[in-house]
């Protein structure tokens, strides 16, 4: 008997309907090795769209909002002019983009050293001792041997770079020397077989089919533009007479009278045996067809179809802000995981650059990619106010951290993330609180603190709550006097004389000292912003002024908080210009210069006097 051999694998398999044996048809389906020349590279980015946006877009998005420094406000300032110096953020992008595009890019550390084949010691670096940043490309840099000892940090990457020099000199470099990025990393160098080894293989490679099947169906529709709409006349005997001269010129004649008189208000003449009909191709179902192809490009690349195509798609592959959100949270682990290790050495010769030493509590953080509402920045700055309080406590000797240091770090804070416009300006003016003197009223208030801790327990305090009372807070314009020449401008004849921003308005008695105090007497709000005209009220007869400032926000915030009513559903700052009167406000271009608001004022409500007006 013969030997019978039975292979087995998991799989499928259906003899009936050819699945899983020589006749599936998805059975020749296989992989190759994808080939993407430098030509071919270097025409699909400058001739297309798509993969110029595939390159550019997380390499920009990944350092557009930069890092925030940690450390004192004079060196922050030093690292900064360095940075700037050097153009590094310029540098970085072009440095990405490359390696995005070409597989994989450095960017060279100058720090004017002859022997470029030693390591870079950055504690030789002194103060100015980096030089110049220059970007090359894969095409530029000849990765040398590759480091084999499974010892040493840099096993798997070459021990040195070979550049070819102007002269036709070959230079070798010490990677230690360079902040080297790659484009899609190579699963197993020793088994890939590229013209550039060391290197990783251009983002394009995996995605160039998507892009390519996207490109043919968007042309494919515009070809059928032409086709949309086509023209059949049917002429008794034309095959039987077209071959005779006279009569092509005669039908070539006649039908190009014809279709010049016809039109909307011309009419097209016809032989009675001669029959008119006009075809028209459909395009509803092609957008969607486009979106999908689409759609797969952006999931090839990893890139929401939101951010890709400028806008949310409409249909069944729409996308929204989660898509984004997840987008800014792979970029941000990107820049933890990628672009912080390979920049480390760079940041040293930065630091030692600017300052002359390495201060080792200087550190910095990759800003947000995400941006806030001014609505989310007025919570935020909210909570970092309350929670500052709860550090340094209600009066002396209840500071959990020290009163200084607290207000130190919230200056450098709010001055980082730009929650009060001015704010710098003012502490060079007034300097900060560690370096002023205490007044008379704050020796009394920690004398009377220190009074009340030692007070014997179980001895009764004396109140210090004020009687309940109506509220109604506003801030003055100051600078009145270019409001009101901005509004004659546009033609407002009537201009309210105390312009001002309401803050409060609480028919609820409430205890005014519970209500808090502002940061600063005096409210700068920048030029430009949201600025928009709008008529308020019920009658819409007030023609406001609509403005934006975190600090209003959340002092309104804090006052409702505190037991504060508010008639209406929402609150938006704004300055009243003018009560009545007949004046377009479409045509009225809005004030988009700064606006400077006195201290806040608190009275008692007084319903004939104090008027606010919302929607």
């Amino acid at each position: 008997m013969a030997n019978i051999i039975a292979f087995v694998r998991d799989s499928l398999t259906n003899m009936v309907a050819s699945l899983g044996t020589s006749r599936d048809k998805a059975a020749a389906n296989v992989y190759s090795t994808p080939m993407l020349t430098d030509e071919e590279l270097l025409n699909a980015y400058r001739g297309a769209w798509l993969p110029r946006k595939i390159v550019d877009i997380p390499a920009f998005d990944s350092i557009r909002a930069w890092r925030d420094w940690q450390a004192k406000k004079p060196q922050i300032e030093a690292i900064e002019a360095e940075e700037k110096r050097l153009n590094l953020m310029g540098k970085l992008l072009e440095t990405r983009i490359k390696a995005r595009l070409w597989g994989g890019a450095a960017l060279v550390i100058g720090t004017g050293d002859q022997d470029l084949t030693a390591p870079l010691d950055v504690e030789r670096i002194g103060k100015g001792g980096l030089k110049y940043l220059t970007v090359m490309t894969r095409r530029h840099l000849t990765a040398g041997e590759i480091d084999r000892d499974p010892a040493s940090e840099c096993y798997g990457k070459p021990k040195v770079y070979q550049l070819n020099s102007a002269d036709g000199r070959q230079l070798e470099i010490h990677p230690s020397r360079l902040v080297i990025f790659n484009g899609s990393q190579q699963p197993d160098e020793d088994i890939v077989t590229t013209t550039y080894a060391g290197w990783g293989d251009s983002v394009l490679l995996s995605v160039v089919d998507a892009i390519k099947q996207a490109d043919g169906t968007a042309a494919n529709i515009a070809s059928l533009v032409f086709e949309a709409k086509v023209n059949v006349i049917r002429i008794p005997d034309f095959m039987q007479n077209l071959g005779n001269a006279e009569y092509r010129a005669k039908i070539l004649e006649r039908y190009t009278l014809a279709a010049t008189a016809k039109g909307i208000n011309g009419d097209l003449l016809l032989d009675k045996e001669e029959e008119y009909e006009q075809k028209t191709a459909s395009f509803a179902t092609l957008p969607d067809v486009l979106m999908s192809f689409l759609q797969i490009v952006s999931g090839a690349a990893d890139i929401p179809a939101t951010r890709l195509l400028g806008q949310s798609p409409a249909g069944m592959n729409a996308t929204g802000e989660s898509d984004l959100r997840n987008y800014y949270d792979r970029l941000q682990a990107m820049q933890t995981v990628e672009m912080t290790p390979a920049m480390a050495r760079l940041d040293e010769c930065i630091i030692r650059s600017a300052l002359g030493s390495r201060d080792p509590d200087i550190y910095y953080e990759w800003a947000p990619l995400w941006g806030m509402s001014e609505k989310e920045k007025a919570e935020v700055f909210k909570t970092k106010a309350d929670a500052a309080r709860q550090l340094v406590g209600s009066g002396a000797g209840q500071e959990i951290i020290p009163r200084d240091a607290v207000s130190d770090a919230l200056v450098n804070t709010f001055i980082e993330d730009g929650s009060l416009p001015g704010l710098d300006a003012a502490i060079e003016e007034y300097g900060k609180l560690s370096e002023q003197e205490p007044d008379e009223d704050e020796l009394a208030a920690a004398a009377a603190a220190q009074q009340a801790e030692q007070t014997p327990p179980g001895a009764r305090r004396p109140t210090a709550d004020a009687a309940p009372r109506t509220l109604y807070v506003r801030r003055d314009v100051i600078n009145r006097s270019d409001i009101v020449r901005w509004a004659e401008e546009q033609g407002f004849t009537d201009i309210v004389p105390d312009l001002h921003v309401t803050i409060a308005y609480s028919r609820t008695p409430v205890d005014w000292f519970e209500m808090g105090e502002s940061w600063s007497p005096r409210l700068e709000i920048a030029a430009g912003g949201p600025r928009q005209m709008e008529s308020l009220g019920g009658d819409g007869k007030y023609k406001a002024l609509l403005i934006t400032a975190s600090e209003l926000v959340w002092r309104h915030r804090a006052m409702i908080e505190a037991g504060a009513s508010w008639d209406w559903p929402e609150y938006q700052p704004h300055i009243s210009i003018q009560i009545g009167g007949d004046i377009d406000l479409s045509r009225v271009e809005p004030y988009r210069g700064k606006i400077v608001l006195g201290p806040e004022i608190f009275e008692e409500l007084n319903e004939a006097s104090n008027t606010i007006t919302e929607k």
